[in-house]
């Protein structure tokens, strides 16, 4: 029986195990997919266990993402550029961290059929969820990034070769393309809650929300009723954890297996 597992500090009802038990059930593994919490004291502690008791892999979420890197006896290409993984692969009693969220935001935008080689964005939020976002877009081909944050300073230490605006200022855009949230702003259970108004919405052809829950955030309506093309992030977290189950298992898993567990998971979600 191999163990899996997600390693964060406060997991609550997270959707992972529902999605790796399907694709454990699909690959016909004897597979277990815990969730791991643990406390920032304990983190280095928790993994010098997860080698003792012979982990197989983890997934990595807020807030070790970038914490549990210096544990870590090697890092991929786009984790290093990145700055950030989330997922680790034990091999050969070695820690290895990789970032699959850059593959599954690339998943979700292809699945989506949204483009955006020369295209210009909007990201809203600095923090650790717009990494991968945004290594992925300049790695693709787009034409200009702008950053909403609320520090700047901030902002601009994070990411200093980019224009780093206030959310007030996103008035004063002209004509944009694709507008991505990666702040928590909307999420369950504060789903009345919206980032940006409809007069900012409305300079865009494309929302994007990593939220998942809810599957409609106020952001998304209030985009698609502007009649925007809108996006949640199902299809991203499916889609990196699809990334994961490879590496770990050194097994390649086709589009139609992962859009079939997307479908699944969709359905459970909105009974």
């Amino acid at each position: 029986m191999k163990l899996f597992g997600l390693l964060g500090e406060k997991l609550g009802h997270s959707l992972s195990p529902q999605i790796h038990d399907l694709v454990f059930q699909d690959f016909k593994l004897e597979a277990y997919y815990h969730l791991f919490e643990v406390d920032k004291k304990s983190l280095k502690d928790a993994c010098t266990g997860f080698k003792a008791i012979k982990v197989s892999g983890l997934n990595v979420t807020i807030p070790y993402k970038v914490e549990v890197m210096q544990y870590l006896d090697e890092v991929s290409e786009e984790a290093k550029k990145i700055g950030a993984v989330n997922t680790l692969v034990f091999q050969d009693n070695k820690m290895i961290g990789y970032n699959t969220d850059y593959y599954g935001f690339g998943m979700m935008l292809d699945k989506f059929k949204v483009s955006i080689k020369g295209k210009k964005a909007v990201v809203l939020g600095t923090g650790g969820a717009s990494k991968a976002v945004v290594q992925y877009l300049e790695d693709n081909g787009i034409n200009n990034i702008i950053f909403a944050s609320t520090n700047i300073q901030k902002g601009k230490n994070i990411y200093p070769h980019h224009k780093i605006v206030s959310y007030d200022e996103l008035n004063h855009l002209n004509n944009q393309d694709i507008i991505i949230n990666c702040t928590p702003v909307g999420m369950h259970p504060n789903n009345d809650e919206c980032i940006v108004d409809k007069n900012i919405l409305s300079k865009f052809s494309a929302a994007v929300d990593l939220i998942y829950n809810p599957a409609e955030t106020l952001f998304l309506k209030e985009a698609k009723d502007l009649g925007c093309k809108t996006i949640n992030g199902l299809y991203m977290l499916v889609g990196q954890a699809i990334k994961a189950e490879e590496l770990w298992n050194n097994v390649e898993i086709k589009k139609d297996v992962m859009d079939k567990i997307y479908d699944e998971i969709l359905r459970n979600s909105e009974q």
